[in-house]
């Protein structure tokens, strides 16, 4: 279920070239194959593509982000590969050839990837702001990542592209976000003019993404549909409590965080105003 060099694979005898071109396996970039079945996601895009690279790439960027735990990739993010001397690039994989200090290069399970201060350094320059605060949110959650270290980054590549509006994004990204879809809905918050909720706050034993306490507003990402039966019965419970408490919950599902951002500052606007 793990991607494959296939000439390798035809070597050790485990599989013929005729097999490689049949229905049991799925090509993922030229001479890198998987077994049909595997779910082809972005983690294992990422796996493929250090394949490709035969040791001598860095994931970067989204790619790195995925590696270090911190998976905030937005749908279609192509993986990126710094490899020295270039490469080419395709659908769905960036190849960059700039040569990284060591320093900022780390290893994940036999993966070369960018250091989290880099991989911060990089998302963080992105465009539309959204995401870059969304991507150093995640991971400062995940790696426990200093802000100073990714200014420590910034400082050895004063040139970069982007680099101006990586300051404000620092200011505004947060360890508290418990996952990319919490990040843009305080991040539609912010960009509607109204003050940053607090985070993780605490109602009994309960604790919301983000709140108003003193107007007793909640704000919530409303992943239901990935829910067991049993976190739907502790779901119901907790929203009786909190009712019973007279607090509010605004639901956020991924289509309008995704699609209409807009709508979150408006409705948080018709409660707080």
């Amino acid at each position: 279920m793990h991607p494959f060099v296939g000439a390798a694979a035809v070597a050790a005898g485990r599989v013929t070239a005729d097999e490689l071109r049949g229905p049991r396996f799925t090509r993922l970039y030229r001479g890198i194959f998987v077994r049909s079945e595997a779910p082809v996601d972005f983690a294992l895009r990422c796996r493929a593509a250090a394949l490709l690279a035969g040791g001598h790439g860095v994931l970067a960027g989204w790619a790195a982000a995925e590696v270090l735990g911190a998976s905030c990739a937005p749908p279609g993010a192509a993986v990126e590969l710094v490899v020295p001397g270039g490469g080419r690039s395709r659908p769905g994989l960036v190849v960059r050839s700039h040569v990284l200090p060591p320093e900022e290069i780390t290893q994940v399970n036999g993966l070369q990837v960018t250091s989290a201060a880099r991989t911060a350094f990089d998302l963080g320059r992105l465009s539309p702001a959204a995401h870059a605060i969304m991507a150093v949110d995640a991971l400062r959650y995940a790696c426990a990542l200093d802000p100073g270290d990714v200014r420590a980054v910034a400082f050895r590549h004063p040139g970069a592209r982007g680099v101006r509006g990586l300051p404000e994004v620092l200011r505004r990204s947060t360890h508290l976000a418990q996952s990319p879809m919490e990040s843009r809905i305080r991040i539609a918050i912010e960009d509607a003019g109204l003050p940053t909720p607090v985070l993780q706050h605490r109602v009994g034993p309960y604790f919301f993404d983000m709140a108003y306490p003193e107007r007793k507003l909640a704000m919530e990402y409303d992943g239901r549909e990935h829910l067991t039966p049993a976190r739907a019965r502790r779901d119901l419970d907790r929203q009786a409590y909190v009712t019973r408490a007279g607090w509010t919950v605004l639901r956020f599902p991924a289509a309008v965080v995704l699609g209409e951002p807009w709508r979150i500052g408006w409705e948080v606007r018709s409660m707080v105003e």
